[in-house]
């Protein structure tokens, strides 16, 4: 399951470059592509925001191994979903600021 989560993460992160550099690279005028840029990165950061709470709300958890590997796993996933959801924030404030 935490192998998976990472993958979800590489995954997630890799489509969030992505998005970023071709938006950059596109020929636009600069203030159309930080509107753009400003209005994904919004919509991505409500997308984690949600992630982060569906991840906290619904550990359903059998055993006592399963209930301790089940909320190492889900404070992993939301550990990484909050640092990536900063990043999306830091980012937002950087366009915003040009």
């Amino acid at each position: 399951m935490s192998r998976a989560g990472g993958s979800f993460f590489a995954f997630l992160l890799g489509v969030v470059t992505g998005g970023v550099l071709g938006i950059l690279y596109a020929p636009d005028k600069g203030t159309n592509t930080r509107d753009k840029l400003t209005f994904q990165l919004d919509k991505l950061k409500k997308q984690l925001e949600g992630f982060v709470n569906e991840v906290a709300d619904g550990k359903e958890v059998f055993g006592n191994d399963a209930k301790n590997q089940g909320e190492k796993i889900v404070k992993d996933a939301k550990d990484k979903a909050e640092r990536l959801l900063d990043d999306v924030n830091g980012l937002i404030s950087q366009i915003q600021k040009d």
